[in-house]
């Protein structure tokens, strides 16, 4: 019932900064969250961000609060997560899900786009 694409993943150096866009369509309810989540490589799933649908503010987790941030664009069909100061840490492939609760992952995942940081 939902699709989600994620896209503005690529290499950039260390202390840079990406925008990643979660472009969300089909049937999306008021009351979903949209999450980030990554992967990196060799370490387990991690929640990074997540907003509601319907919008207010936003959750960062404690590991890049500070440095990113999550919004809705204008068209509020898309989802976006500004990372700034990025490090080397920050290397792994990102997706967008959409649920019910912000950091609890729902059944609706994106195809991940990859950020790779370089020192």
């Amino acid at each position: 019932q939902v699709q989600l694409v994620e896209s503005g993943g690529g290499l950039v150096q260390a202390g840079g900064s990406l925008r990643l866009s979660c472009a969300v369509s089909g049937r999306t309810l008021s009351s979903y969250t949209i999450n980030w989540f990554r992967t990196g490589p060799g370490k387990d799933r991690e929640f990074v961000a997540a907003i509601r649908w319907r919008g207010g503010t936003g959750h960062i987790t404690n590991s890049v609060k500070g440095r990113f941030t999550i919004s809705r664009d204008n068209a509020e069909n898309t989802v976006l997560l500004q990372m700034n100061n990025l490090g080397v840490e920050d290397t792994a492939v990102y997706y967008c899900n959409a649920g019910v609760t912000p950091g609890i992952a729902g059944a609706y995942w994106g195809q991940g786009t990859q950020v790779t940081v370089s020192s």
